[in-house]
């Protein structure tokens, strides 16, 4: 069984027992989170695909770590005008383990 969700305006597909990581989410290591915003559920059968949501799916997990991401240096140029610019940029995530898709 697998579920496509939304969170942090980006889509992702989960299945149970699989980690994810999606947009930094409020919670602390170790407590669990649902995200109610499932656009389609498939696995058994037919998918069930929401229009926008599937009524009554959720997924439950368990947040297994706090983080940033690796660091992505933006750099600005223009040729023969002496401008430069160099910024770095570390993006925070929440790493979630999948427990169940219900509904």
């Amino acid at each position: 069984m697998y579920a496509v969700v939304r969170s942090g305006g980006k889509q992702v597909r989960v299945e149970p027992g699989k980690k994810v990581r999606v947009e930094k989410l409020a919670g602390e290591v170790g407590s669990q989170v649902e995200l109610d915003d499932v656009l389609l559920v498939g696995g058994d059968g037919e998918a069930r695909v929401g229009r926008p949501r599937v009524d009554g799916a959720r997924v439950l997990g368990t947040i297994t770590a706090q983080a940033r991401g690796d660091k992505l240096i933006v750099y600005k140029f223009k040729r023969r005008k002496n401008y430069r610019r160099k910024q770095g940029h570390r993006q925070a995530y929440t790493e979630i383990q999948v427990d169940e898709i219900a509904g």
